[in-house]
């Protein structure tokens, strides 16, 4: 009977055991084959269209290849080439020059545009059904649709210039007037997109700052750069990212809008260029001209682009979240 009773204050005192790990059980991949094949689609296309064409995409900037023939080893000679490439650092500047006219306005229409759907009282449903159409309206549409309205003779742009006592402008034939085009055309395609996110990001905001700022006597310009402006940075930050990397990708609006010269071989962006974004440069490269190692090197070179404005992004967000 000690001995029973001393047992725990002998266990006690060398303190509580360790436990002991519970054996996995075995077969687990066996036992849940059904869920491992349920998603194991998106992995495979994931692999056969994501994975391994960015793997091959990368071995063929290294090599020349016209698609058909044999492959030839180019070393670094594609990216030392893109380097002093005039045509291709013309269309990094066309792409940023269109994402500047576009995307700076459309993102300020679109905090405004949210604002007053913020604040509205009846159809709110219908105000954000039609100010989504357009994000989900066909590219080559619109751009069909842009193309009559800055046509030089008979579009609807013109137009309203001659109603005004104005002349004509060649909108698709003069360099700036076929980035004005651009941009308008990407402008009203993601504005209400853009309005959504907006919307989505006013909704979080505290009503008692707006509250407390009517109390305190300030009016509605003064509140939304006050409260408005500030509360919404995160948020503007990533319709700033998202929109860039969008305008870096974009390709169907000066394709369809400014279309191809020599017959529809030459995909060039309109005269001098103007049109022919960093995208269509690499579509010009790889299928017009068939030079397949040489676009991969472009694609790359994109993808670089696309990184720093995205790293760009993060550091401010990280540098807001200090502060």
């Amino acid at each position: 009977m000690a001995d029973l009773k001393t047992a725990p204050a002998a266990a006690a005192v060398d303190g509580p055991r360790p436990a002991v790990a519970e054996p996995r059980p075995k077969g687990g991949i066996r036992r849940h084959w059904r869920l491992y094949a349920a998603i194991s689609p998106f992995y495979l296309l994931f692999l056969c269209f994501g994975l391994i064409p960015v793997g091959f995409s990368l071995f063929l900037a290294f090599q020349r290849w016209d698609g058909l023939g044999e492959m030839e080893y180019a070393g670094l000679s594609q990216f030392r080439y893109l380097l002093t490439d005039t045509l291709f650092w013309d269309a990094v500047g066309n792409t940023l020059v269109i994402w500047a006219m576009g995307t700076l306005p459309m993102l300020f229409i679109a905090l405004i545009s949210a604002v007053m759907l913020n604040s509205a009282v009846r159809l709110k449903g219908v105000y954000r059904f039609a100010y989504f159409v357009p994000s989900v309206t066909s590219v080559v549409a619109v751009a069909i649709i842009f193309g009559s309205i800055f046509s030089t003779s008979f579009g609807l742009m013109n137009a309203a210039l001659r109603v005004i006592g104005v002349g004509e402008v060649a909108w698709l034939n003069e360099p700036w007037g076929i980035k004005v085009a651009v941009a308008a055309l990407m402008t009203w395609q993601w504005t209400g997109y853009n309005a959504i996110i907006y919307l989505a990001g006013l909704q979080t905001i505290p009503s008692e700052l707006y509250e407390a700022a009517r109390v305190d006597g300030a009016g509605p310009v003064k509140t939304f750069f006050k409260i408005t402006v500030p509360m919404m940075r995160p948020v503007i930050l990533f319709t700033v990212v998202v929109s860039t990397i969008t305008g870096l990708q974009s390709f169907s609006e000066s394709q369809v809008l400014l279309g191809a010269n020599n017959g529809g071989s030459t995909f060039s962006g309109g005269p001098e260029h103007a049109g022919q974004t960093v995208v269509l440069y690499f579509f010009q490269q790889t299928f017009d001209n068939n030079d397949f190692g040489y676009g991969a090197a472009i694609a790359w070179a994109i993808f670089l682009i696309v990184a720093v404005f995205s790293i760009i992004n993060w550091r401010l967000v990280q540098r807001r979240e200090r502060d």
